[in-house]
């Protein structure tokens, strides 16, 4: 005869499976970066911006200036002036200090990334890499403009200079980034 209470049903306790929220997190998010769309959506947000966005000043600023003139131009000249101010003066007080965190940041992430082959990490640092380059040729132009103080079309020249060197960046980088995520998903793909 059958002890009493073992043909009892399990508590609903007993039957559920801990909750892994790594697991979880990783089939709600799509950390295999190279594989999303949106992670090839941002990629062209990014350097667009980037192309557009010329020492913090609207493009189509230095297009309207060399269109009409006058108030346009003097327009141009006022916000690249601030601008250009304001990237000094952070290139001369806190300097040292974000070369240090951009250091930190990008050699962590390119240990994650190819020591460690995190996929996320490697997005990352595909985008983040070609930016601090962009970033440093932002500060030199800057340090330009400010020692020669440029007007009219020399000013709008350099503009042009460093958003060709910009947008040259960004197709040497999104070229790069897509070799290497096709063969990042051919390697890691299914069926490989």
């Amino acid at each position: 005869m059958p002890a009493l209470g073992s043909g009892a049903p399990e508590t609903s306790q007993s039957c559920r499976a801990p909750v892994d929220w790594t697991e979880t997190i990783t089939q709600v998010i799509d950390m295999r970066s190279f594989s999303n769309l949106w992670f090839w959506i941002a990629l062209a947000v990014v350097w667009s911006s980037v192309s557009h966005w010329v020492l913090g000043v609207p493009y189509d600023m230095v297009a309207r200036a060399r269109r009409h003139g006058g108030r346009a131009e003097a327009d141009l000249e006022d916000i690249v002036r601030i601008n250009v101010s304001r990237l000094v003066y952070i290139g001369r007080v806190s300097g040292l200090l974000l070369i240090g965190f951009i250091c930190f940041l990008l050699t962590g992430l390119a240990i994650l990334a190819f020591w460690y082959d995190v996929e996320i990490a490697q997005a990352l640092f595909l985008i983040l890499f070609p930016m601090t380059i962009v970033g440093a040729l932002s500060l030199s132009r800057a340090r330009t403009i400010a020692a020669e103080a440029p007007t009219g079309e020399e000013l709008r020249r350099h503009l042009a200079r460093h958003r060709l060197w910009t947008q040259m960046i960004g197709m040497v980088s999104i070229f790069v980034t897509a070799m290497y995520g096709m063969y990042q998903n051919l390697v890691v793909g299914p069926g490989f």
